[in-house]
This record gives structure tokens, C-alpha cells and sequence, in this order.
């Protein structure tokens, strides 16, 4: 069974979004659902610092042994800030999704009624 940590919201297409110190930015990622149905992850298509995302629409892309998948915006902002780090070591998003795997922190203009929470994100995966 997959985690989903119950202090985060979540989407239906398997994004993660964690409030951060800052009221009107957010942290985001993707689920451990996500991650393992990839299985090894050889790439990722960072957002660029400033890109504006739309909910719901794509924002990136991860690659794996497996398959090539789109990343969806869990919510509507800017980009502030992006994980440099999963650049040269995209397999962090296997190993700690929900920690080192963080993908960007957006500033956050709207979306955030469609979030799921912990329980319905299970609820949905199960």
C-alpha cells in the first residue's frame, strides 16, 4: 500500500502539495503511488523559476524505465523555487517523495479547492 501523509493534499493525477512556512506558498511532488507505478526514475522536466502554473494543466514531465508521464499543476502560481538537486539525481523521487523529492515551491493564486485530502487520495488509490 501506498503512503500518503496526512498533513499534505492531494490530486487525482497523483501530485502532493505541502503548505510551507510562508501562507501563500506551497511545496509540491508526487505521491508514492506515483512513483512506484513509474518505477525507476532516469528523468525529470523541472518548471522553470517564474514559469506560471494553471491547475490542472501540465507542467513537466518524469521519465522512467518504464514509461515517460506528464506532471500536472496541483494548483495555480508562480514558480519560486525548483529542486535542482533531482537534475542529477532523478531517482530521488523513488526513494524520498514526500522529503528530498520535492519537486518546486509555487506561489500560490487559486486551485486549492480541488486538492483531495490524505483520505480521499487513499480512498482513490486503493
Amino acid at each position: 500500500m501506498s503512503e500518503a501523509p496526512l498533513a499534505l493534499r492531494y490530486t487525482k493525477e497523483h501530485e502532493w502539495v505541502a503548505n510551507t512556512d510562508t501562507a501563500s506558498q506551497v511545496r509540491i511532488g508526487i505521491t508514492d503511488f506515483a512513483q512506484s507505478a513509474l518505477g525507476d526514475i532516469v528523468y525529470i522536466q523541472l518548471p522553470n523559476v517564474g514559469d506560471v502554473f494553471v491547475a490542472g494543466k501540465v507542467c513537466g514531465e518524469v521519465e522512467s524505465t518504464k514509461s515517460v508521464s506528464e506532471l500536472y499543476a496541483p494548483v495555480s502560481g508562480k514558480v519560486l523555487s525548483v529542486n535542482a538537486a533531482l537534475t542529477a539525481n532523478p531517482e530521488i523521487l523513488n526513494s524520498d517523495p514526500y522529503g528530498q523529492g520535492w519537486i518546486a515551491e509555487v506561489e500560490v493564486t487559486g486551485g486549492e479547492e480541488e486538492l483531495l485530502s490524505a483520505q480521499e487520495y487513499v480512498q482513490l488509490t486503493a
